[in-house]
């Protein structure tokens, strides 16, 4: 396994991947591993993880649910909580819901800001049931 040295730390891509000619994990740094670490923040239960049982976003329980004023002002809220208290590399500055015009899917932009570098990014995370298939 490579020892990447970055500013920002770190980690396993995920879902984790094994590299043949390396004999290790592929490793992920920088403003990508921050990005991984967010999409895995989002769509992980809170509970789920056995070490850190408040880690999470619950947006699944919400799923079905029609998409009002309240509920978008709840997801957004839920959203800002969860990177704020979390991901404490960043940030948060700003989360927006753009519904598709695709039934059942809401685009969830945040808009934050690297803590060590005072860099501003944005991370788009579809939120949508995948559909499932036969076997």
């Amino acid at each position: 396994m490579e020892e990447t040295k970055s500013f920002f730390g770190s980690g396993w891509s995920f879902p984790p991947q094994f590299s043949k000619p390396t004999r290790g994990v592929l490793m992920i740094a920088d403003e990508a591993d921050i990005k991984n670490s967010m999409e895995v923040l989002l769509s992980t239960r809170v509970g789920e993880r056995f070490l850190q049982p408040k880690y999470g976003c619950n947006l699944d329980e919400i799923l079905f649910e029609p998409l009002t004023v309240s509920l978008q002002t709840y997801i957004k809220d839920l959203v800002f909580t969860a990177i704020y208290y979390f991901e404490p590399r960043i940030k948060p500055e700003k989360v927006t819901l753009t519904p598709s015009e695709t039934e059942g899917l809401v685009i969830i932009s945040v808009e934050y800001t690297i803590r060590a570098t005072n860099t501003r990014h944005n991370l788009v995370y579809p939120f949508y049931l995948n559909e499932g298939t036969n076997i």
